[in-house]
């Protein structure tokens, strides 16, 4: 069934045609992911949809019981309120409900009430549609719906009660979509919400969204993210949408095989319009064949000519060079510590980079990935430990935050004024490479886009020529097209790269290393994100068959400890911590299970309470409300209990795991 349909949509902007003929089909359970360039009219086509903004033509439907879950990439959460508070106000309908079926329970009570037939009658006739409504609505789950999106988020238990104000700006987009989340809308439109995630939380909301069971229209550049959760794509280019079947990957596909067809038909059309032509200027002044050639130049009018197959939309061009090598040795960082005012982020860091390396930094957010690159260009002060520099090292750097772009200057004048010994037409033929062309060149920096800015600071690396780049989240507000030109050019790139960035498909295009950042080091990986992620599922299988091992060791593990001797007693000590510590991981994912089955249970049984007090009120039998009234606060405490043993079972899953991690 069709739950949201656009057809034929236009939209201008003072005389700007953004969408042309913009159309769509949203149905029962899709997955659609919106797709295009910076600027090709995006969230324009989302805000339409969501109501926000109106179409110059063209309709949108949407069925009458859908409800539109929306959050701009922008969101200011009002900042009196708790972590906790902000996300449960989305499901505020179900406490309301809850508050009036208490009052309807109490009125039940009362003697004036039940001791007068109509009256009792008229309550539980109320009691008993409220009571289906909210057991429909999945009422007694909301607090464990909300508890596990905070959980998913980054937002453990002891972070529910802290206030708004105190969070940083990713912090709040990242609860502003928990809260987006938690209200289970029957269409949840996403505007970018992979932006501020890391990329253990991008594979939770990757999970979460694979298993939502309404529909979902997204926009977002994440190529890897977009192939997880997606089963159709809508591209919209120059205002005109067009929609294919399959996830990003299967998109690509379909749109090169579409052009491959077109421009084999166009090219098939060709040949047979010229040798027609050709028929005609042979034949058309001999009276013997004048009538045939009439005939084909009849057939020509008539003919419905293909277009050319028209080229990309222009694209970045990039291309890193280094003035000269380096030496073999790039970087050797020991035992550093990194942090800010007296804090300790991370310690003990030690890794070495060679010619040639492409080290990607990974970790949670917060850990301190953007202080290390900092710390090593010397922005920052080493907390402890030491970094040396290789030989003829010169370090380019791409800065996530863009700190360093004079806002009064513009684009042609900042890039000039670094580079005075280039001529004019030198310096704007490099800006148009980046997509700044004619006028482009004298905008105010201050004025230009998120996207512009990207372009601007990669034009700017690219004219350093430096052989070693550090670079920090460099596909931020890039769209596909310029990922793809950045992935190129880093791919032929002769010289060292060290580069955080939560965009797994860049990873997998880019690095030829990974590491992960922890509070107590660096864990190096070879290979891509994908190798990495092949690594950790093998330690987690490895760690499995221990605990299986050990679970058949025992009396082998006792012999062991009654070894007398320093040595043997802490050769033993040292392998009993190994093997708890793997077997920890499966145990505590059990407990996390155990207590998710009892909530579940407990809901399970408020839902049976809640059915029966109706059956009871239509029956009149106040014993028997009683009597399930008390139960109902006997399972509801039951149930808070429940949730919050699960809470800290989770904190205690999560720990255990990233230790595993960290020491396998």
């Amino acid at each position: 069934m069709i739950v949201l349909q656009v057809s034929h949509v236009k939209k201008s902007y003072d005389t700007v045609d953004v969408l042309h003929d913009a159309s769509l089909i949203v149905r029962d359970g899709d997955k659609v992911g919106l797709v295009g360039g910076n600027g090709a009219g995006k969230s324009t086509l989302i805000q339409i949809v969501t109501g926000e903004e109106h179409a110059d033509a063209g309709q949108v439907t949407r069925r009458e019981d859908v409800s539109i879950g929306y959050v701009s990439q922008f969101i200011d959460p009002p900042a009196n309120a708790t972590v906790y508070g902000f996300v449960a106000e989305a499901r505020a309908q179900l406490q309301e409900m809850e508050r009036q079926l208490r009052e309807f329970e109490q009125q039940m009570a009362k003697p004036s009430v039940y001791e007068d037939p109509a009256r009792f009658e008229q309550v539980s006739r109320a009691y008993d549609t409220l009571s289906r409504q909210f057991t429909d609505a999945g009422g007694y789950a909301w607090q464990t719906d909300i508890r596990r999106v905070l959980a998913g988020l980054r937002f453990p238990v002891d972070m529910h009660e802290r206030p708004i104000s105190a969070l940083s700006g990713g912090q709040k987009t990242r609860l502003s979509l928990a809260r987006l989340l938690a209200s289970q809308p029957t269409l949840l439109v996403l505007d970018e919400p992979t932006n501020y995630l890391d990329t253990d939380t991008l594979t939770w909301l990757e999970q979460f969204l694979k298993a939502y069971t309404g529909s979902i229209l997204v926009v977002s550049h994440d190529r890897y993210f977009l192939d997880e959760v997606t089963n159709q794509t809508v591209e919209l280019e120059a205002g005109v949408t067009t929609s294919y079947v399959g996830n990003y990957a299967r998109y690509i596909e379909q749109k090169m095989e579409q052009r491959l067809q077109r421009a084999k038909q166009f090219a098939q059309q060709q040949e047979e319009i010229a040798k027609l032509e050709t028929f005609i200027a042979k034949n058309i002044v001999r009276a013997s064949t004048t009538k045939r050639a009439q005939s084909r130049r009849k057939m020509l009018e008539r003919m419905d000519r293909i277009e050319q197959p028209g080229g990309d939309l222009p694209q970045v061009l990039l291309s890193f060079t280094a003035a000269r090598p380096s030496g073999r040795d790039v970087l050797y960082v020991d035992q550093l510590s990194i942090g800010y005012d007296g804090h300790t982020l991370a310690k003990d860091v030690s890794f070495r980079l060679e010619r040639g390396m492409r080290l990607a930094i990974l970790g949670p957010n917060g850990i301190g990935k953007s202080t290390l690159l900092k710390t090593i260009l010397g922005q920052n002060a080493p907390l402890g430990g030491t970094f040396t520099f290789g030989q003829h090292v010169q370090v380019g750097y791409y800065d996530q935050e863009q700190s360093d772009l004079d806002m009064s200057k513009t684009v042609l004048s900042h890039v000039w004024d670094e580079h005075p010994g280039m001529d004019r037409t030198t310096v704007r033929s490099a800006l148009a490479q980046f997509l700044f062309r004619n006028t482009d060149v004298d905008k105010p920096i201050a004025g230009l886009s998120g996207g512009e800015r990207s372009r601007l600071n990669l034009c700017r690396l690219m004219l350093q020529r430096a052989n070693t780049l550090f670079m920090d989240e460099p596909t931020n507000h890039l769209d596909i097209p310029s990922k793809e030109a950045l992935e190129t050019a880093l791919v032929a790139y002769d010289g060292t790269l060290l580069f955080i960035s939560h965009d797994r498909y860049f990873i997998d295009a880019i690095a030829t290393h990974v590491g992960v950042l922890s509070a107590d080091g660096l864990t190096m990986y070879i290979g891509n994100y994908s190798d990495y992620r092949e690594k950790l599922a093998e330690n987690e299988r490895l760690a499995q068959i221990e605990a299986e091992e050990a679970a058949h060791q025992g009396k082998s593990h006792v012999e062991k400890q009654t070894r007398t001797g320093d040595e043997e007693a802490l050769a033993a000590s040292t392998n009993a911590r190994r093997r708890i510590r793997s077997s920890d991981v499966r145990k505590a994912e059990e407990t996390v299970a155990r207590w998710e089955n009892i909530v579940g249970e407990c809901e399970h049984r408020l839902a049976q309470i809640a059915e029966a007090l109706s059956e009871a009120a239509q029956a009149q039998d106040v014993e028997q409300i009683y009597t399930l009234e008390a139960e109902r606060e006997t399972v509801e405490k039951q149930h808070q209990e429940a949730l919050d043993a699960w809470e800290q079972a989770s904190l205690a899953y999560e720990e255990i795991r990233q230790q595993a991690d960290l020491e396998a």
